[in-house]
């Protein structure tokens, strides 16, 4: 008897006959009687690997044995264009067996949110932000809606875990448990974690019932074709990408919205059918361009990392990569959408547009060939987001009682651990700062929260994230997108050009107070500006370029022009040993050559300012140290850190630190800026760092 008898004989019926699947997969069979057991999971499986099936299908099989009613399962994903594309697929499956889905999320309709209201589907599709608009909207009776649910799908479990999102969504699922009256059963889906049974701990937290990790067993599978070459500018990517694979589909991931842009023009003007979509996008180009792709044959479209995840574009040819990302998981990802097609394999071309991209890909290609994936770690200490809750808990309620957290979030394993002193300091600071005012032990806003935290209904308040200052852009009476407010920085004038959506627009009235930039089609090549994070590279990245340079390898996957380059880089980094780190001596002062990361070297490098009383910088890979510090005074200076050890080095937290990190206003300063220094701390590089011995090299110019 296999697993797939175990389930309700109608969606069998179904699945044989009205889907024509003749078996299902090892792995699906496993998770069929956990979840029908009502166990947490988590299932770990390559993208397009049937992970929504897995799960869904045993849900699906629940709901009928045990008659559920109303809505009972909540599916959640990241982004909205994933749960677009789902909904499709499981209004098809819930619909055979006489069950109802529907989506929610911010591009949904008043009118569906209060049909859904009025009558709530079995399966809703959302995001943990929507979700925690149910549960404060007055318009919602969050009771009725979400009080019979038992199942929650977390789709894309990596995405939320590894920031704010994950405790955010943690505490949002814990209330609507409170709500329900009852443990909501949980099953996690990802393609890409290096520890999975860390993620299955995080996302039961709280919860009594058992969990298990699934992954399916390796099968037999042709070897990903991946591929690096070295093409010095965008441009030449563009020309590369236009005479490659000719005839076939391609999508193209860049590491900036801008660079999207850039890209999908210089195609476009090589008569490549070329689509772009980001997320400064509106709905309607997004979609457009996304549904345009999945029909066409011979065409490339242009991506940030949102098309990472599993939304559905067609089946893909190739994947090709400008430069490189900075985890394996997004390049596991990426090459996952490729291949599934039984006369295809897994592909990527990476193609870097200078050396530090080179030396970064081929960093990254090694670590991929090695097995490595990191792992998923939830960011420390998130208190913000524990005063978040407390003012959305207070607009849930009407007004909350002042130990009543406990109850409804309490199970949050970072809210766990907080001490009575540290909530008590965080709730006195917002009631002090009338952010919170309180009466008879209850809490409500007080003024300063209100204004705060929006009028408009509050949804300000029900965002984790700071928004970026952006600009609607506008032609006519159509929504093209957004960019950001440096697009008009010079005089705030119009008459500016800007690329959006792969073509060019000149604006012709900028109105600031509503914030919005008119434009009109144009020729001319324009410019659009975002901010972006930077290329932060962890500690076993940076390790791996340094094994790059030091190592005589040319993998076959080089071509011969990323084989010339890495050999000039070679020689230029020709004082790189792999069992220690260099001080190199140049006209310009002197590098520590660390290889540590970003965070390691940002804590070392505070520590040396302070010992050296001079300008010292920090990057990735060194440490450098303005002209007029000696190599003695360093190596002075590198012996007092040793001997104190890496848990004495934290970096400062300026004030402009603290503006990234949201609802930093609700805190104290002291407890925001640990949350900060705990984020960037890095004991392990840290430690490894200060193990190694150095050597002194001189550079002659």
């Amino acid at each position: 008897m296999s697993s797939f008898d175990l389930l309700h004989p109608g969606l069998q019926h179904h699945v044989v006959n009205s889907l024509g699947w003749r078996e299902l997969r090892p792995f699906q069979e496993e998770v069929i009687p956990v979840v029908l057991n009502g166990d947490h999971v988590v299932v770990i499986a390559p993208t397009a690997g049937g992970k929504t099936e897995a799960a869904i299908l045993p849900v699906l099989s629940r709901m009928l044995t045990e008659d559920w009613r109303g809505l009972s399962t909540l599916y959640l994903c990241p982004i909205r264009a994933l749960l677009n594309n789902l909904h499709i697929r499981l209004s098809r499956y819930a619909t055979l067996v006489g069950r109802t889905c529907s989506v929610w999320h911010g591009d949904t309709s008043q009118s569906e949110r209060t049909q859904i209201g009025r009558e709530p589907p079995d399966i809703l599709l959302t995001t943990p932000e929507s979700l925690e608009v149910m549960l404060v909207s007055r318009k919602t009776d969050a009771q009725g809606v979400l009080g019979q649910v038992r199942v929650v799908v977390v789709d894309e479990l990596h995405a939320f875990a590894g920031d704010d999102r994950g405790w955010h969504m943690l505490s949002v699922l814990q209330r609507v448990s409170k709500l329900a009256g009852r443990e909501i059963q949980r099953i996690g889906l990802s393609a890409t974690v290096g520890n999975p049974e860390t993620l299955l701990q995080w996302l039961k937290s709280g919860a009594k019932g058992h969990g298990q990790v699934i992954v399916p067993a390796e099968v037999a599978r042709k070897k990903p074709d991946v591929q690096l070459d070295y093409v010095g500018s965008i441009e030449n990517a563009a020309i590369v990408i236009s005479r490659m694979h000719r005839g076939e589909k391609r999508l193209v991931f860049v590491d900036s919205r801008s660079r999207a842009e850039e890209l999908g023009s210089h195609l476009r003007q090589l008569e490549v059918k070329a689509f772009v979509t980001h997320s400064s996008l509106s709905k309607d180009q997004r979609a457009r361009a996304e549904s345009a792709f999945a029909s066409e044959n011979d065409c490339a479209i242009v991506a940030t990392s949102a098309l990472e995840l599993g939304i559905d574009v067609g089946d893909l040819d190739r994947v090709v990569q400008i430069d490189a990302p900075t985890r394996v998981a997004s390049v596991l990802q990426r090459m996952g959408r490729t291949g599934r097609r039984s006369d295809l394999v897994s592909n990527c071309l990476f193609l870097a547009t200078n050396r530090q991209a080179l030396l970064r890909a081929a960093g990254l290609i090694e670590m991929w060939r090695s097995g490595f994936v990191e792992p998923i770690a939830p960011p420390p200490r998130p208190y913000h987001v524990f005063a978040q809750q407390i003012m959305a808990l207070a607009l849930q309620l009407g007004g909350v009682e002042r130990q009543a957290w406990r109850e409804w979030i309490g199970l949050v394993p970072a809210f766990a651990e907080l001490s009575e002193t540290d909530a008590k300091d965080i709730l006195d600071h917002m009631i002090a700062l009338d952010i919170l005012w309180q009466e008879n032990g209850i809490l409500w806003f007080g003024r300063r929260g209100e204004t705060e935290f929006g009028y408009r209904n509050f949804m300000d308040l029900l965002s984790v994230f700071t928004s970026e200052p952006l600009f609607t852009v506008k032609c006519g009476q159509s929504d093209l997108g957004f960019v950001h407010e440096l697009s008009f920085a010079a005089g705030k004038q119009a008459e500016k050009t800007l690329l959006l959506g792969g073509r060019s627009w000149m604006v012709t009235h900028v109105d600031w107070n509503r914030r919005v930039a008119y434009v009109e089609p144009v020729e001319r090549r324009g410019r659009s500006r975002w901010l972006g994070s930077g290329q932060s590279m962890s500690f076993e990245l940076c390790q791996s370029i340094r094994r790059i340079l030091v190592s005589d390898d040319e993998p076959s996957l080089w071509s011969q022009r990323a084989r010339a380059e890495m050999k000039e880089a070679r020689e230029e980094y020709s004082w790189v040993q792999e069992a220690d780190t260099a001080i190199v001596s140049s006209q310009t002062g002197l590098a520590w050559w660390t290889f540590a990361g970003d965070r390691a070297n940002a804590a070392i490098s505070q520590r040396l300012r302070e010992l050296t009383v001079s300008v010292v910088e920090s990057e990735s890979l060194s440490i450098t140290i303005a002209c007029g510090v000696s190599q003695e005074t360093l190596s002075e200076a590198i012996t007092e850190i040793r001997q104190a050890g890496a848990d004495m080095l934290k970096v400062d937290v300026e004030p402009e630190m603290l503006e990234g990190l949201k609802f930093t206003s609700c805190l104290p300063e002291t407890v925001a800026r640990g949350i900060l220094q705990a984020r960037m701390a890095d004991p392990v590089a840290i430690t490894s760092v200060l193990r190694e011995p150095y050597r002194n090299v001189t550079l002659v110019e």
